[in-house]
């Protein structure tokens, strides 16, 4: 397994102590993948984190990046949402941090990915 990104709806998944999304994340540990989180996608699912215990202990995982939307993240969102024609920078930073990172993604809502990458690998939850 190459690892997995997560998006809003991925994080939302494990907050939810989706079954699926547990077993997929404890076989990532198990063989020490590594877990892409962008921090687009953790805005937007981070609301009340002194409940959400699961995601928290996520982020804090050692096999786990948090991937800042930084100068040059921020320049290959741009040119992708140009290119798709969609406008959603969360979705679009999923995108550049799981095309660097090779892995799947997983999400809830695999047809705007799609819309910005039809290639991509997806998992959905």
């Amino acid at each position: 397994m190459p690892g997995l990104t997560l998006d809003a709806g991925g994080l939302i998944a494990v907050d939810r102590n989706d079954r699926q999304v547990i077993v997929l994340l404890a076989r990532a540990r198990e063989t020490r993948s590594r877990v892409t989180i962008p921090a687009t996608a953790l805005a937007q699912a981070m609301r009340r984190p002194e409940r959400q215990v699961r995601l928290a202990r996520l982020v804090r995982q050692p096999t786990t990046d948090v991937t800042d939307l930084d100068r040059v993240d921020a320049t290959n969102v741009g040119r992708l949402l140009v290119a798709s024609g969609t406008v959603d920078i969360v979705d679009a930073h999923v995108v550049v941090c799981a095309r660097r990172a090779r892995q799947r993604v997983l999400t809830s809502d695999p047809d705007d990915l799609r819309r910005l990458d039809p290639t991509l690998d997806v998992l959905v939850v």
